[in-house]
């Protein structure tokens, strides 16, 4: 059993629990170096001064990062609808009202338990490159890679989005409800507004050049007077809601085979300043993949998730593999061998990462061999010291291709959202889903905004002459971060949860696991712990918390430090044998309800 160890900062334990219908509120707000200099989103204050808690029910739960969107799946899930059904409610909620972070121009990954089959299984919705793509779309007249946000803002950087065909996809396979009734709730509230929260307000404020260069963008941000929309202002969507019901009446055709496509397309190419090559065919050749899920054992559970072109499961799985012969449990949270353990397996799965990584579909992959035992135990052994590893480089895991790959160079910076849901069927759902960068490409269509997912594709192809693996080509899908997941006991869900915050999600997902399995936290204790993340070498503890009391142990074992913020949003769902325990981040708006 999990090892009960003191918990950073006194986090809270306290157990909500109303009845049969109880809510609470949580609120808050190399290029791969690169990456460190820019975050996904602005930050926004966290809610230390909020009540937190865990909320506790018997029958369902949703956790999600905006309070309608929570409603609207509950709501969902109270007149008798499934997972599947809620998640179509809840995503085209939050395309409305966290419009910054994902949505219907967008794509997303869904790891789902069916409890009729007692199987797990995912969809991958993640956008494709536009098959008039080059190689060298990021890179300038001599062949050197663009700044990133040249490379962002504009129709350069707009994927094929997949989530609508997600949504439909599942619903038709696993859903129950009228596929029509699931977009009430969101038509509904496009149509008599919502109040714009203080997050989106400050990011708007934050984004205003960039979110301003788009003409319906500007319009729909930004007042009269040209100033960005204050929190509490009421804002209506009427085009959102006008999509909405073409989609709960049409289902997905228009989109992708029909005027909402053109539209798009237009918006695209139309934007003169950084045009873009998506076309109708793109829309036209689109496809949700169902992919197995990809799974590790860790302390008597299997940790799953989602596989290629997601890294998210893969390298959360090579970190709490290469963790597994270490009794990180006994050290508990405060000690700074327990971090030097966890940054250090970090830096090996993300060395592997960077190697290796990509859409299986275009690149040979040595998927088992990523994950295999005898293999993580034998880099596991670099970790059998005290202080930090001077050097790290990619493993040479077991695979059946000889190719030769260099290390990529993307910046990945998806501004996302993450949710979960457990039904009182038993099913289960995991979904993390983005538009990228906070707004995207920056332009608006028929109410909601486009991705700018090419540019998590490395911008150049080669590295000294050799490829790499995620390199940019016609109809790939670019390498994620998203770790929507899904861990498995005696072959029944004990813990659904995910988060978002770009290439760092991974070690949001991967320590909050460790906090649930090993130091025997809640939920709510897991999500609430101090950050401490370390990708390339440099260890990242978060600005304000306990974990800034760490600097000094970790620079001692040979840690570069940086204070900073980490804006994570997990949310989390436990299922034990009589009840569900839930849990969102206080560092977003969220809320967990249940009955």
């Amino acid at each position: 059993m999990p090892h009960n160890a003191p918990v950073f900062g006194g986090v809270l334990k306290a157990v909500v629990a109303a009845g049969l219908f109880s809510t609470v509120l949580i609120q808050g707000s190399s290029a791969q170096q690169t990456t460190d200099a820019i975050a996904p989103e602005a930050s926004t204050a966290s809610s230390s001064d909020k009540t937190h808690g865990s909320l506790i029910a018997n029958d369902w739960m949703v956790s999600a990062a905006n309070p309608l969107a929570v409603q609207a799946g509950a709501n969902i899930l109270r007149s008798g609808g499934n997972a599947i059904d809620a998640m179509v409610a809840i995503q085209t909620m939050l395309g409305l009202v966290e419009p910054q972070s994902s949505g219907l121009g967008g794509g997303a990954f869904l790891v789902y338990f069916n409890a009729t089959t007692g199987k797990l299984t995912t969809l991958d919705g993640r956008e494709t490159a536009p098959l008039n793509a080059t190689p060298t779309l990021f890179q300038d007249e001599n062949g050197e890679p663009l700044k990133f946000y040249d490379a962002v803002v504009g129709g350069r950087s707009v994927g094929t989005p997949g989530t609508p065909a997600l949504m439909k996809d599942a619903h038709e396979k696993w859903g129950q409800l009228p596929w029509k009734a699931l977009f009430d709730p969101a038509i509904d509230v496009a149509k008599t507004g919502f109040k714009v929260s203080p997050r989106l307000a400050a990011l708007i404020a934050n984004d205003q050049e960039k979110l301003s260069r788009d003409p319906e963008a500007r319009e729909y941000f930004f007042d009269k007077d040209g100033a960005p929309l204050t929190a509490g202002t009421v804002l209506k969507n009427p085009k959102y809601a006008k999509t909405l019901q073409d989609l709960a009446t049409n289902g997905i055709v228009n989109f992708y085979q029909g005027p909402i496509a053109e539209d798009i397309v237009a918006k695209v190419k139309g934007a003169s300043w950084n045009p873009g090559v998506l076309s109708l065919a793109d829309f036209a050749n689109y496809q949700v993949k169902e992919r197995p899920t990809v799974c590790v054992e860790y302390r008597e559970h299997d940790v799953c998730g989602m596989g290629p072109p997601s890294s998210g499961a893969l390298t959360v799985g090579q970190i709490l593999g290469l963790l597994e012969p270490y009794d990180i449990a006994e050290m508990g949270p405060s000690a700074a061998q327990s971090w030097r353990l966890i940054g250090d397996a970090s830096r090996l799965a993300f060395a592997d990462r960077g190697r290796y990584m990509a859409d299986i579909d275009f690149v040979p992959m040595p998927l088992n061999g990523l994950l295999d035992k005898t293999y993580l135990a034998e880099r596991s052994k670099l970790l059998d010291r005290d202080t930090a590893l001077e050097k790290v480089e990619p493993g040479t895991p077991s695979f059946s291709h000889a190719m030769k790959l260099a290390d990529d160079e993307a910046i990945e910076l998806p501004s996302t959202s993450h949710f979960s849901i457990v039904d009182i069927y038993g099913n289960a759902v995991s979904m993390t889903t983005t538009i990228e960068n906070g707004f995207g490409s920056r332009l608006m269509v028929n109410g909601f905004m486009l991705n700018n997912e090419l540019t998590d594709f490395s911008f150049r192809t080669h590295s000294d002459g050799v490829p790499i693996a995620n390199a940019l080509a016609p109809g790939k899908r670019p390498r994620s971060s998203m770790a929507p997941t899904i861990v498995m006991k005696n072959d029944k869900p004990v813990i659904v949860t995910g988060s978002p915050g770009g290439s760092r999600i991974i070690g949001y997902v991967a320590q909050s696991l460790i906090g649930m399995i090993d130091w025997n936290m809640s939920p709510q204790e897991a999500a609430n712990m101090p950050h401490l993340v370390n990708r390339f070498g440099t260890f990242d503890l978060e600005a304000g918390t306990d974990a800034e009391n760490l600097a000094t142990a970790l620079e001692a074992m040979g840690f570069n430090v940086s204070i900073r913020d980490l804006n994570s949003g997990i949310h989390t769902i436990m299922v034990t044998e009589d009840s569900l325990i839930g849990a969102a981040d206080r560092r977003r708006e969220g809320i967990v309800v249940g009955q």
